[in-house]
C-alpha cells in the first residue's frame, strides 16, 4: 500500500533515452542492464528489427533495434549507441531482450498521475507501444509500454532463438563438437 501511494505521489523511476531525436522512457524496474553497443551475432530468417543475439554472461539475449521495430530509418551505430537489456514477462515466463537505442539520457521520477493516456500521439511510433506521455522538468517524455512492444508471434521467434541456442549448447557438451 505504501509503495503504491509513494509511486503515485513521488513517481516511479524511468530511464530516458533518445530514439530518432525524440525522448522516450522505460520504467527502471524493467531494466536489468545498460551496456554499450557490442558485436551482435546475426540470425538468418528473422525479421529485420531483430539484429541477432549476444552472449551476456552465458545467457543468450536477442537484440532488437527499436528504430527498425518502430519502422524508422536505420542509423549507423555510434559511440553513444546503447543496448538496454529489459526483462519481459511473457506467459508467466521471464524473457530478457536487448533494445538498441541512439543514446541514454538520465533516470527521472515520473508520478503515475503525470502520465497522460492519449488515444493518439503525434509520435514517430504506433500508439499501441505507448503507455502515455509525461510532462517533466526536462520536457515531454513518451513513456513506452515495453511489455507491448513485441507481438505474440515475435515473442515466439525470440523464444525459439533461445531454445535453439540451449539445444546447440547441450549437443556441444554431449559430443564435444562445436
Amino acid at each position: 500500500m505504501e509503495i503504491a501511494r509513494r509511486k503515485t505521489n513521488i513517481g516511479a523511476r524511468f530511464l530516458s533515452f533518445v530514439l530518432n531525436e525524440e525522448e522516450y522512457c522505460i520504467e527502471i524496474l524493467k531494466i536489468k542492464e545498460i551496456m554499450g553497443m557490442t558485436d551482435v551475432t546475426e540470425i538468418p530468417q528473422t525479421p529485420d528489427f531483430i539484429q541477432g543475439v549476444i552472449n551476456l554472461r552465458g545467457k543468450i539475449i536477442p537484440i532488437i533495434d527499436l528504430r527498425l521495430k518502430f519502422e524508422m530509418k536505420f542509423k549507423d551505430y555510434t559511440s553513444r549507441t546503447c543496448i538496454i537489456v529489459v526483462e519481459l514477462d511473457y506467459e508467466n515466463e521471464i524473457t530478457l531482450m536487448g533494445l538498441v537505442v541512439d543514446s541514454i539520457q538520465e533516470v527521472i521520477p515520473i508520478a503515475e498521475d503525470k502520465i497522460n493516456k492519449v488515444p493518439y500521439i503525434n509520435a514517430k511510433i504506433k500508439s499501441e507501444y505507448i503507455k502515455g506521455i509525461a510532462e517533466t522538468g526536462e520536457g515531454i517524455k513518451i513513456v513506452l509500454d515495453i511489455d507491448r512492444v513485441l507481438k505474440e508471434e515475435e515473442f515466439v521467434i525470440l523464444q525459439n532463438l533461445e531454445n535453439a541456442h540451449i539445444k546447440a549448447k547441450e549437443t556441444t557438451e554431449k559430443t564435444g563438437v562445436k
